[in-house]
């Protein structure tokens, strides 16, 4: 039975040995990094001030073939019982969230101001639009003040270039929940925010005018 006990603990060990391994400086620097470029990843953008000193960034990015006119109503819509985010519904539903991608844009949701609070499923903080810079910008501070969310458009070449830019402050966290999020969160924001971020590209790219004749 101890032979037993200690096998079974030194399985955990292991796994946890591995995946600590696996998640290196290099790899976490992919996962927090990606799609974006080295100046992208060190570069300000508005609303980093909302957060001045955070204890985690991620900064990822896509382009888009379609101009930030046409992007901007997409990530108006987004949000918890609004147009969704654009990743997978059904893992954002386990968690209570809410979240019903739209595949149009809905006109009663393009209304979004600077101080509007959004829910974040029943027990989440609410997010607050602190920057609404149409075309430009568009920031969102938790309530509790933890988080801070930022998506940046910009004119690339024919279309835009989307960055997504978390800013967390994890110090009312454990050392075990941090490590935690470093091994578990982390990565899972990865698959999710990569599928957002391609939600994002092939809605706007769809939607972009002349589309239509390009796809007859």
């Amino acid at each position: 039975m101890r032979t037993a006990a200690w096998k079974g603990i030194g399985g955990v060990v292991l796994v946890a040995a591995s995946a600590t391994a696996a998640y290196s400086p290099p790899a976490r620097r992919w996962c927090l990094g990606y799609g974006a470029t080295d100046e992208e990843v060190a570069g300000p953008l508005p609303g980093d001030e909302l957060l001045p000193h955070p204890d985690l960034q991620s900064t990822r990015a896509i382009t888009i073939e379609a101009a930030p006119a046409t992007v901007w109503p997409w990530l108006v819509q987004m949000g918890s019982g609004r147009g969704g985010a654009y990743t997978y519904d059904w893992i954002e539903n386990l968690l209570g969230l809410d979240m019903h991608s739209a595949d149009d844009i809905v006109p009663e949701l393009q209304h979004l101001a600077v101080g509007d609070v959004l829910p974040l499923g029943p027990t989440g903080p609410g997010m607050r639009v602190e920057i609404c810079d149409p075309e430009h910008t568009l920031a969102f501070r938790s309530t509790n003040g933890d988080w801070v969310w930022i998506f940046h458009l910009s004119s690339y070449w024919l279309g835009t270039r989307l960055v997504s830019r978390n800013r967390i402050a994890t110090t009312r966290t454990s050392r075990m929940q941090r490590l935690a999020s470093r091994l578990v969160v982390e990565p899972g924001s990865l698959v999710m925010e990569r599928r957002m971020l391609l939600g994002i590209k092939e809605r706007a790219e769809w939607s972009a005018p002349g589309a239509e004749t390009l796809l007859v």
